[in-house]
């Protein structure tokens, strides 16, 4: 297709103060062309109602993926064997579509469900009160990712997969550090063996339990172990830099503890994490909200912009944690919303409690965030960066 405008991924954006780039696309139009570091021309969608149309649209496609954003380019790592291909071809939820994609999904849908998530509480309370005790005993100024939000996500996300204590800092190393999926997919490998022998209450019980294939049940797996976790981390630092950032908003927090829902989903939408999605690309022609869409073409989603959208939310770059809750993007959307998005909320939640509860004083120092960085992921993510504060108890 011969756009007309050319457009290119703003990254002049921080989490706190998106690009402006974005709000002047979407006062022309609610889905604009946009290019693609590969080459590709497909567009950007930036309004809530043709947003959540191309989500829940199956004409669209996961496949490609075709990124739009400018991030440190790795090249495509090779499967280390047969075992590995077929468990990410046959469950990798962030690549499929239909049949199979839902009954990867339906099969784990369960062990996030509301009421699974409540008979978590207990459990993710004592893993934040843990590392609030470690928080409040460092030297200052004091890293809130490095010391607090990091090892929160990582120690939930195993507690609710079910990866024992003793292989937990393995994780963290395979899957949150940097190493090759030759170590990552035997650390995989070692994990199911452990379960297979040792059964729980846990996700990956769960699933070597159901009526999935072995490579199906490894796929999901890896899913998991690569996905969300990050978005949890990311969430409690950028949090605690906006109320920081807006005193009277967190003055008003102080005096609504525990952390209201309401004010959890204010922080999602102020504070969201993707600029956009994974792309979705036409399976045939198409046509929104008069545009001509080819099939082949890809359109990314921007949660950043639609969470901005003044036609949704009054001074929407403004943190109003009082503000009526409405549907923000910073889950997806769809049958490819976050399988995970009620436990993120209430790790979110508990830990912003915790933290406001034992400390009565907190003075940001710095945080990266505050100035553009280069995306965490092409896909595009913001990073979350170090978050330095100074505390009162």
């Amino acid at each position: 297709m011969d756009c007309p405008h050319k457009h290119n991924l703003p990254s002049d954006g921080t989490p706190l103060k998106p690009s402006p780039t974005l709000d002047h696309w979407r006062e022309s139009s609610a889905i604009t062309p946009l290019s693609f570091p590969d080459g590709h021309e497909g567009w950007i969608a930036l309004e809530q109602q043709i947003s959540q149309e191309i989500l829940m649209d199956t004409r669209f496609s996961q496949q490609p993926h075709r990124f739009p954003g400018l991030a440190p380019q790795q090249s495509p790592e090779e499967f280390i064997d047969e075992r590995d291909k077929l468990a990410i071809k046959t469950a990798d939820l962030l690549a499929l579509d239909g049949d199979q994609h839902r009954k990867c999904r339906k099969t784990v849908t369960s062990k996030f469900s509301f009421k699974a998530v409540n008979s978590y509480t207990e459990a993710v309370s004592a893993l934040v009160s843990k590392q609030l005790s470690h928080l409040l005993e460092q030297p200052q100024p004091v890293d809130l990712t490095e010391h607090f939000s990091e090892p929160i996500s990582i120690a939930n996300h195993a507690f609710v997969l079910g990866i024992p204590d003793s292989m937990v800092k393995e994780f963290e190393r395979t899957f949150v550090g940097s190493v090759s999926r030759d170590e990552r997919i035997t650390y995989l490998r070692e994990v199911y063996r452990y379960k297979l022998e040792n059964p729980g209450e846990d996700v990956i019980s769960h699933l070597i339990q159901s009526e999935l294939t072995q490579a199906e049940v490894e796929g999901l797996i890896y899913v998991f172990f690569t996905s969300g976790r990050d978005s949890v981390a990311y969430m409690i630092s950028t949090s605690m830099v906006a109320l920081l950032q807006n005193p009277d908003q967190l003055n008003l927090l102080r005096n609504s503890l525990p952390v209201p829902a309401e004010a959890i989903e204010e922080l999602m939408r102020f504070c969201a994490m993707f600029v956009t999605l994974f792309p979705r690309t036409a399976l045939e022609d198409l046509e929104l909200h008069g545009e001509k869409i080819q099939a082949g073409q890809s359109i990314s989603v921007s949660p950043v912009a639609v969470n901005r959208d003044p036609r949704i939310w009054s001074e929407p770059n403004s943190l109003k944690l009082d503000r009526e809750v409405k549907a923000h993007l910073s889950f997806g959307h769809g049958i490819h919303g976050c399988l995970g998005q009620q436990l993120a909320r209430l790790v979110i939640q508990e830990s912003l409690t915790q933290l406001l509860r034992a400390i009565n004083s907190i003075e940001l120092v710095s945080a990266e965030q505050l100035e553009p960085m280069e995306f965490a992921h092409p896909v595009a993510t913001y990073k979350v960066g170090t978050v330095f504060i100074n505390f009162m108890k």
